[in-house]
């Protein structure tokens, strides 16, 4: 549902100084190209800075260093992008759904525990034993597992699994899709060359304000948990393998894998489509670039790239070389050439 508010109302939410008319009302957010009067937009890069001139947003984000075009209405704050998602989350409902409450077509056993102001869609199926906190939202086709646990105000979108004895802290979020408690890829092969599954009994647990994208499957640990740890917030398509544990505030972007019992410390990045070994360990603070190959303990801080993986600075050098592979043979043949030629004069 959306909601109105005045550019002061605004200003004290987000805690920002006013430019302009404080009375006039934001109702939708927009970007700089295509918002109109009653939207507010943002401006975090310089390199948009024209945009300004043009745009016709009744409000725009900026910050100190921002030069102003007169006539138009600005909130101004340290971190204008920040202050926009601010208002955005402020206009805009967090939740699309018209159904309240527990819907009849849902599934729950007669053991589920359920907090109050939960929602819980169509065709909503949870298993013995389970436990619902507070505020959670639970959209259609969601499947939960025995034993599970949801804290408070968490968000389970449509079709995404929770399997058995899994749990969800606070403010978790699972994107459409998502699958929390697959088995962990385990096998013994006997003489034969046939596969027998090892049986995984474990669990995994997302800690507060975690949050995992469409598709992305975390496996259960064979014994223990895979351990997600708060804050950390991972894109779609991402295979995470039994016994990991992510430290606080990772990023995890798109098509990574990372192999079982992998440990990363707080604040690791990994880019898009890295992958991760089993049963290594990255430093607090590590940056992986997209398609890095970590085999082995990276043990500090810093920016890495490449297969295997390096100090970023040195892939960049790397990269140049490639680029310039073919210069460097003509280079080389120019060279053996001139060689031949000397050694034909010598010998003769």
């Amino acid at each position: 549902m959306t909601k109105k508010f005045t550019l002061k109302e605004l200003a004290d939410h987000t805690n920002s100084s006013v430019i302009g008319d404080e009375n006039i009302t934001i109702a939708g957010v927009n970007s700089l190209e295509d918002a109109n009067s009653r939207d507010a937009s943002f401006l975090a890069n310089p390199r948009y800075k024209e945009l300004l001139k043009t745009t016709h947003a009744g409000l725009v984000c900026i910050n100190s260093d921002t030069s102003i075009i007169e006539g138009k209405n600005y909130l101004v704050s340290d971190n204008p992008s920040k202050a926009f998602q601010l208002i955005t989350d402020l206009i805009l409902s967090s939740s699309t759904s018209g159904f309240k409450g527990i819907h009849n077509s849902a599934t729950i056993h007669e053991s589920v525990e359920i907090g109050e102001n939960v929602t819980v869609g169509p065709h909503v199926c949870i298993d013995q034993g389970c436990k619902i906190g507070d505020g959670s939202q639970i959209f259609a086709n969601v499947c939960i597992g025995a034993e599970a646990t949801l804290g408070k105000d968490c968000i389970l979108y449509s079709n995404s699994s929770v399997r058995e004895r899994c749990v969800l802290q606070n403010r978790v979020i699972l994107q459409p899709g998502a699958v929390i408690g697959s088995c962990g890829y385990g096998y013994i092969t006997d003489k034969d060359g046939k596969h027998q599954k090892i049986e995984q009994l474990g669990n995994v647990v997302l800690e507060d304000d975690v949050e995992i994208g469409a598709n992305t499957a975390i496996d259960r640990a064979r014994f223990k948990s895979t351990v997600i740890k708060k804050g950390t917030k991972i894109d779609n398509l991402v295979q995470i393998g039994h016994n990991v544990i992510l430290g606080e505030h990772n990023l995890i972007v798109s098509q990574t894998g990372i192999s079982g019992s992998a440990k990363t410390g707080k604040y690791v990045v990994l880019g898009g489509q890295a992958g991760v070994v089993g049963h290594v360990e990255i430093a607090d603070f590590a940056q992986i670039a997209t398609r890095g190959g970590v085999s082995k303990n990276i043990t500090k801080a810093g920016k890495y790239g490449g297969a295997p993986l390096m100090p970023f600075n040195e892939f960049n050098k790397h990269r140049v070389y490639v680029r310039n592979i073919e210069k460097y043979v003509k280079r080389i043949k120019v060279l053996e050439e001139k060689i031949k030629n000397l050694e034909e004069i010598l010998s003769s």
